[in-house]
C-alpha cells in the first residue's frame, strides 16, 4: 500500500510541471542582404567587419571578417530608437567604410512568464554612406525571430 501511494504522489508531481513553451531559436537578428545596381543577388568577396557604438562609446564588433557571402544578420539593440553600424570593406591594404543608421520602434513581445523577456522590431528607415555601398532600402519592417526573412536590401 505505502509503495502504491508513492507511485502515486510521484506520478502526481511529474504529471503537475508545465511544460515551458519558450522559442529554441530566440535571437531577434536583422538580416541585411547585398544587391548589385541591377538586382541580382551579389556575394561579396571583399572582407567584411560590422562594428556599432555601445553606450559608453567602445565599439562592440557584430561580424568579424566575413568573405563570400551575399548576407549577413546581426543582432538589434533594445532601447535604442536608432541602431548605427559602420561597415569596413576590406580589400588587401585598401579600405572602404560606409555607416548605416536603422531607425525603429521596439515591441516588446512576451512568450511566458518563464521566458526572458524579448522585443521585436518594426523599422521605420535606414539611410548610408555612399563610400562603397549605393543605396540601402528596407525590404521587410517586421523584425522577429525568422532569421530567414531578408530586411534590409544593401546595393552595392
Amino acid at each position: 500500500m505505502r509503495k502504491l501511494f508513492g507511485l502515486f504522489i510521484g506520478i502526481l508531481l511529474v504529471g503537475s510541471c508545465s511544460s515551458i513553451d519558450c522559442p529554441v531559436e530566440n535571437l531577434v537578428l536583422a538580416h541585411y542582404k547585398f544587391y548589385d545596381s541591377f538586382g541580382d543577388s551579389l556575394i561579396i568577396v571583399d572582407t567584411l567587419t560590422v562594428t556599432t557604438r555601445r553606450n559608453d562609446n567602445s565599439n562592440d564588433t557584430l561580424l568579424y571578417d566575413m568573405t563570400e557571402k551575399s548576407s549577413f544578420l546581426v543582432p538589434m539593440s533594445y532601447f535604442h530608437p536608432e541602431d548605427i553600424l559602420a561597415l569596413d570593406f576590406r580589400y588587401g591594404k585598401v579600405h572602404f567604410y560606409d555607416t548605416l543608421w536603422v531607425k525603429k520602434e521596439d515591441i516588446p513581445h512576451f512568450e511566458s512568464i518563464d521566458c526572458n523577456a524579448k522585443y521585436f522590431h518594426r523599422l521605420t528607415s535606414v539611410r548610408n554612406t555612399t563610400h562603397y555601398i549605393d543605396s540601402v532600402v528596407i525590404k521587410n519592417s517586421y523584425v522577429d525571430f525568422n532569421n530567414a526573412t531578408v530586411h534590409i536590401y544593401v546595393y552595392m
